[in-house]
């Protein structure tokens, strides 16, 4: 089987994913199965399109939040 190359710049998001795949192929087929394979795919999603906004865009929305940046939350 061939195993899946991580560097070390890899998403959060794919290792997340990963994670939820492993768990998966761990269950037999049936609903909460499904459940974990659709979760995965949306974090491939998020990852992709994370990867295409430039990765950093996420990070920096999060440390301008949460350094006291003017937010009406």
């Amino acid at each position: 089987m061939a195993r899946m190359q991580i560097s070390a710049e890899t998403s959060t998001w794919l290792l997340q994913a990963k994670d939820f795949l492993y768990e998966a192929r761990r269950l037999k087929p049936g609903p909460e199965r499904n459940d974990l394979r659709q979760t995965a795919k949306v974090l491939r999603e998020i990852a992709r399109l994370e990867a295409a906004s430039g990765s950093s865009l996420g990070r920096d929305w999060r440390q301008t939040t949460v350094s006291g940046g003017d937010s009406s939350v």
